[in-house]
């Protein structure tokens, strides 16, 4: 009889999932379908997805998917690009690394003041060259991404923003676009890539949201002020809602509000300090000139 391990499987069906997995972690950045790595396995598909789980408690696709993260982020720490990492890594386009959440931005203000009320809110805390971040995603993008003084911190203000949603912390395997979205912010607030595309899930009023909007589609290195933030979204008499509209922006640098200086020059509020907004300004100039 097969010799068994004290979880019931076989040491050789354990010996061969390794060699499977193994086999995803040196070919991570490769398209390896279910039916492929079956082969190799001379296992049915749905018998290798079965006992794959039951040997490493993820499928071979979850697997496959934080290895390719894995190498993602090592491209971004051996200083590649973004888009070299992303090409590296094996996916297809940003978009695979962002996820496939719908760019369906807002939600109505009563939806809102239900504090997140039926959200599912997935989040992640890391250390980044401008302090402690958290970023928090529902499955139609980012909602949140704040710095603060540390972890404890951070999480209450994300329960504060959503009091009544099931806030779970991240698990890579489990949210491997997360992972990768903070990767791809910790390389540009450090000075090394342009802002990331990444999806976003707005929540606001309709003037919030227009203003939100505006901002997104300002070139990085500009900036305007207040006035003229106004003046571009059709209410120039609205400056002051306007400069409002920026102070609620619970996303941090995804949602450039940095950009926005009062109307002498000066770099005006930020609703997580005066120094980070200096430091996302000088670091995009840097960038935009030859």
């Amino acid at each position: 009889m097969p010799r068994r391990t004290p979880n019931g499987i076989p040491g050789r069906t354990i010996r061969l999932i390794r060699a499977v997995a193994n086999y995803i972690e040196q070919n991570a950045g490769e398209s390896l379908t279910l039916a492929h790595l079956a082969q190799r396995a001379h296992l049915s598909p749905a018998h290798l997805q079965r006992t794959f789980k039951s040997v490493l408690g993820v499928s071979p696709k979850m697997f496959h998917d934080a290895a390719r993260l894995r190498r993602f982020k090592g491209g971004l720490k051996a200083g590649k690009s973004v888009l070299d990492a992303i090409t590296d890594a094996g996916f297809e386009s940003t978009s695979r690394v962002y996820g496939h959440a719908p760019r369906n931005l807002g939600m109505t203000p009563s939806a809102y003041r239900r504090g997140g009320e039926g959200q599912a809110i997935a989040y992640a805390v890391r250390e980044t060259a401008m302090g402690s971040l958290l970023m928090a995603a529902t499955d139609r993008g980012v909602c949140f991404a704040q710095f603060g003084e540390n972890r404890q911190a951070l999480i209450a203000q994300l329960q504060g923003e959503f009091p009544n949603a099931s806030l779970t912390a991240s698990l890579m395997a489990g949210s491997s676009e997360l992972d990768a979205w903070i990767a791809a912010l910790e390389v540009h607030i450090s000075g090394g890539a342009p802002r990331p595309d990444l999806p976003l899930d707005l929540r606001g009023t309709a003037f919030q949201i227009r203003v939100w909007r505006f901002l997104l589609r300002v070139p990085e290195g500009n900036v305007l002020s207040y006035a003229e933030l106004a003046a571009g979204i059709g209410a120039p008499r609205a400056v002051r809602a306007a400069a409002s509209a920026c102070a609620a922006n619970r996303i941090a640098v995804l949602v450039p509000c940095h950009r926005v200086l009062r109307g002498d020059g000066g770099l005006g509020g930020y609703r997580w300090g005066i120094v980070r907004k200096r430091v996302l300004i000088d670091q995009e100039r840097r960038r935009r000139s030859p």
